[in-house]
């Protein structure tokens, strides 16, 4: 018995669109006035279908059956902005950026850092009366490299391609796969294979980062130059509150502290004096309290809890009630409780009025309520108005469509990419790491970011010579602080040039 809808009329036509579905793409003339002279480029703004050839049956030449492939099919449309400095030549670097999520959108790094346009946001306690505006981007990382800023799946505007299912495409290995694939697309259409590659991922887009990194390495023999990861997390066992696993407590301690400093918890001191205080504490004495459990004298348990509740400003009773294990929602909800607000997770500087006074955990980061608008108002406009591009979709910032995501390659253990991390340094001998942390960064804490870079499996000389690690007071996304931004713009161009 046979099929008969497959090779019905309007079947062939279902499929005849589906494959025939193009690229979309808007491609404007700008230019950036600079101190040395005008930086002239183009921006190509859309969205690109990406193809995959699928395992079908064909006929050997005698006519029995082979293994083969069909005619390659549509299974994404992937949105993204790139920036082509004019006249710079096609060996000049490229920069492929990404947030992470996963559900965010790029507009953070691209609107927030990379691009040569940034939203007028403000910062926390100063911020910019909504809707927020444009201004020109002086510190662009286009002064150095090309960039293409790129939306994952179901973020902004990159979509399945029609008879594709969203689910096929939200997942660790499904996302990983699709970047480095539109990567090798990019450099083949733009005929940029001989241009130094970097990545560039924030939040979660550092866990991909990596990941593609070595996508790219194993399958691809495509090499990057350079990897930055900016509020990076590597290891998910680091930072996740699990049962039984004592590693995010240790690691939150350095943060919660630099937070209390940020809210004039400890007066008269330098920010980095109580970093390394709590840092000293979370590697030496810390570790082996947590470890004694119950074992733990009443006596020896107060003094931890008088210890603890000094560096990261709350009461010894409070440290004690949660059995010296300060989870980080815990502790934004608790630090300010006395004057009736919550603290930013995002970056722990923002402070919003708490909902419900007495709530064991932050109901909303107040970071994101507040930075998230501006970001908005500016993208929506941004891309219709100036960038000439435009889409019958929403421009999804931050989503939650991409849930359930899937982390299937990692059954039993720990989400990570260390080794990937790992295996593409030891790999190639060329390629180097730029690591950015904000201090009061409250999502991916500093501490567990050093923690795994300095367990990476790689040479010493390796980790010494091709490891940057810089810090910035401020939090998750430090570049809404004016001094972090124009500190992490100089240093991401040194980066790109190979300083450093």
């Amino acid at each position: 018995m046979t099929d008969a809808s497959a090779s019905s009329p309007s079947a062939d036509a279902a499929d005849t669109e589906i494959t025939a579905i193009e690229d979309r793409m808007s491609v404007t003339a700008h230019a950036l006035e600079l101190e040395d002279g005008p930086l002239v480029y183009t921006a190509h703004a859309g969205t690109t279908v990406l193809r995959e050839e699928k395992p079908g049956e064909k006929k050997t030449g005698n006519g029995t059956p082979g293994e083969g492939y069909e005619q390659a099919s549509a299974y994404a449309e992937v949105f993204s902005v790139s920036y082509i400095a004019s006249g710079r030549g096609q060996q000049r670097p490229v920069v492929f950026a990404f947030n992470g999520g996963p559900g965010a959108s790029t507009v953070w790094l691209h609107l927030g850092l990379f691009g040569p346009r940034r939203v007028d946001s403000g910062d926390a306690g100063a911020l910019t009366p909504q809707p927020a505006g444009l201004l020109e981007n002086r510190e662009t990382l286009l002064r150095e490299a090309d960039l293409v800023m790129v939306d994952a799946m179901t973020t902004g505007f990159s979509r399945p391609a029609p008879g594709t299912a969203p689910d096929r495409l939200h997942g660790f290995a499904e996302d990983r796969d699709l970047i480095a694939a539109f990567v090798v697309d990019w450099l083949t259409r733009h005929e940029r294979w001989l241009s130094p590659l970097y990545l560039a991922g924030e939040s979660y887009g550092t866990t991909r980062a990596a990941a593609v990194a070595a996508r790219l390495t194993d399958r691809y023999y495509v090499v990057p130059r350079g990897i930055a990861l900016i509020s990076p997390v590597l290891d998910f066992g680091t930072v996740f509150f699990t049962p039984g696993n004592d590693a995010p407590f240790l690691h939150y301690l350095p943060t919660y502290a630099a937070i209390a400093h940020a809210h004039g918890k400890h007066e008269g001191r330098m920010l980095q004096d109580v970093v390394d205080e709590a840092e000293a504490f979370a590697e030496q004495e810390y570790p082996q309290l947590l470890a004694q459990g119950l074992r733990l004298g009443a006596e020896e348990r107060r003094a931890a809890a008088e210890t603890i509740a000094s560096l990261i400003g709350v009461s010894p009773d409070w440290v004690e009630r949660v059995d010296l294990r300060v989870e980080h929602q815990a502790f934004l909800a608790e630090l300010l409780r006395d004057q009736g607000l919550v603290t930013g997770r995002i970056d722990g500087r923002f402070t919003a009025p708490a909902g419900d006074p007495i709530s064991k955990e932050m109901e909303t980061d107040p970071s994101i309520d507040q930075l998230a608008p501006a970001y908005t108002a500016a993208i929506n406009h941004y891309l219709r108005g100036e960038l000439e591009f435009s889409s019958d979709v929403v421009y999804e910032i931050m989503s939650a469509r991409v849930h359930p995501w899937s982390y299937k390659d990692f059954e039993n253990r720990s989400v990570e990419v260390a080794t990937d991390l790992s295996r593409v340094l030891r790999k190639s001998p060329t390629t180097r790491l730029f690591v950015a942390h904000g201090y009061h960064d409250a999502a991916t804490p500093f501490h567990a970011s050093e923690h795994v870079l300095a367990h990476l499996d790689v040479p010493r000389e390796t980790y010494e010579q091709r490891i940057q690690v810089e810090d910035y007071e401020a939090g998750h996304m430090m570049y809404c602080h004016e001094p972090s931004r124009l500190a992490l713009s100089e240093d991401l161009a040194r980066f790109v040039r190979g300083e450093g």
